[in-house]
């Protein structure tokens, strides 16, 4: 196993950091981007399409948890083996494969009217999309070869796959009038031409799309060995070397705790924001409405201005990760600390960008430090980590809102004093500042640990 190389932090002197825009200049970069940007677009329309058909399968929300389940599901039993895979194969080889394999799955799933087959679909392209995302990120400091535009790669990543999501809403949307002018046509009678129907289709088009623009891109595999033929106790030994790997980096262990806790804290916002809206708020759901919206557009902001500054002062990127960690917590904090809707906007803006900016900082601080041959193993077990944070943060925090609002009204009737002031404590506000101690205390944790592998990298 090829030890990796420390990472020593830019120093003052250095050149800033070129142009975000300057990274499409990387050769392959555009067309890898164009790829990951299609087929988010494509893989947002229809994981709404597939929701509502299986929505309307069980006219129940239970089909709508199983094909959820079905998506999650793969990311924690198959990570590690997928990981050690990416690791082996070819990897542009693996997301055309995956481009491909996801095209056909999705291009018969209209013809299937049961929700087992719904199921199982999803569970297959959420397989291929373990593969797909792993290799793509390992492939990234193979395409962008110049360290300082890693950085802009990521956020221009972050774009494609999360800034897609409005603009498949819209897609979604737009598809119902070309559904009804579609069953208008004679010629398509035979066929139960509708919304979902199509956006299925389009989806299954994007991803050969995709499969189409990495085909043509040149992708050098970093010099890893290449088995001649699958073997299972080599495979099973590269999962054992990538777990002792990161559990033994300080490095790597500081970017995934930070993220974690970030998710947690961060992720309980979402769950929590229509009750916060309604119950601390007086806002409602348009109030929820105006949170998401703050939070999103916060994230694009930061990671704008994140660009612009490591461009013009190339700040140590630990120092950003660790510290954007913190100021997500200490925001979420201050978030369920107000009692009107407008500081309430601006802050959760301030969460959507310090979240965003660590996001960006720690991919990059992974793909900078992390070498070739341990790469997908490492991402694959990122990806792990995020779903399972993920999946705590919407699953357990509104029954802690529930646990902590039980406790607040047996022991101070639900509001203390404070001064002259009545602070009143609903659940759902110390569940938020439970999420933001959270995250705070993992952006401390983080920064201790990237500090112990400096001091054994030595000066």
């Amino acid at each position: 196993m090829t030890e990796q190389a420390p990472f020593i932090p830019a120093s003052p002197d250095e050149q800033p950091a070129p142009p975000a825009w300057r990274v499409f200049a990387e050769p392959g970069f555009g067309r890898l981007w164009s790829a990951q940007f299609i087929s988010s677009l494509g893989d947002w329309i229809g994981l709404v399409a597939i929701l509502a058909v299986a929505a309307r399968l069980s006219q129940s929300g239970t089909a709508v948890g199983l094909v959820m389940v079905a998506r999650m599901l793969p990311g924690f039993l198959l990570a590690p083996l997928g990981g050690a895979l990416v690791d082996r194969w070819n990897r542009k080889v693996v997301m055309v494969s995956c481009d491909i394999g996801r095209a056909g799955l999705l291009a018969v799933l209209p013809f299937l009217d049961s929700l087992a087959g719904l199921v199982v679909i999803s569970f297959c392209i959420e397989v291929l999309t373990l593969l797909w995302g792993p290799a793509k990120d390992a492939s990234v400091p193979n395409v962008v070869k110049n360290p300082q535009h890693l950085a802009s790669a990521n956020s221009l990543s972050l774009v494609a796959a999360y800034g897609t999501f409005p603009l498949g809403a819209v897609i979604f949307a737009a598809l119902a009038g070309v559904a009804k002018w579609l069953a208008d046509v004679d010629a398509l009678n035979t066929f139960d031409v509708d919304r979902e129907w199509l956006a299925i289709w389009f989806d299954s088009l994007t991803f050969l799309a995709s499969a189409l623009l990495i085909s043509r891109l040149h992708l050098s595999e970093g010099g890893r060995e290449k088995p001649a033929r699958p073997e299972f106790t080599q495979t099973f030994r590269d999962i054992v070397d990538g777990l002792r790997f990161i559990r033994s980096d300080a490095l790597v262990r500081g970017v995934m705790l930070g993220l974690a806790g970030g998710l947690i804290g961060g992720g309980a916002i979402v769950p929590l924001g229509p009750v916060f809206a309604r119950e601390v708020l007086d806002g409602g759901s348009a109030g929820f409405g105006l949170l998401m919206t703050a939070l999103g557009m916060g994230a694009a902001f930061g990671v704008v201005t994140l660009l612009v500054a490591q461009g013009r002062w190339r700040f140590p990127r630990n120092a950003v990760f660790t510290s954007a960690v913190v100021v997500t917590g200490a925001a979420i904090v201050a978030a369920g600390s107000v009692a009107t809707l407008t500081p309430a906007i601006v802050i959760v803006a301030v969460i959507g960008a310090a979240a965003g900016s660590a996001y960006v900082t720690g991919f990059t601080l992974l793909q900078e430090t992390v070498a070739d041959e341990l790469r997908g193993r490492t991402f694959a077990t990122l990806y792990t980590v995020v779903r399972l944070c993920l999946l705590l943060s919407l699953t357990v925090g509104p029954f802690a809102a529930s646990a902590l609002g039980a406790i607040s009204d047996h022991w101070v009737d639900g509001e203390v004093e404070v001064g002259s002031l009545s602070v009143s404590l609903p659940g759902v506000r110390l569940a938020l500042w439970l999420g933001g101690a959270v995250t705070v205390l993992s952006g401390v944790l983080a920064r201790r640990r990237m500090r112990r592998a400096f001091q054994v990298a030595g000066p």
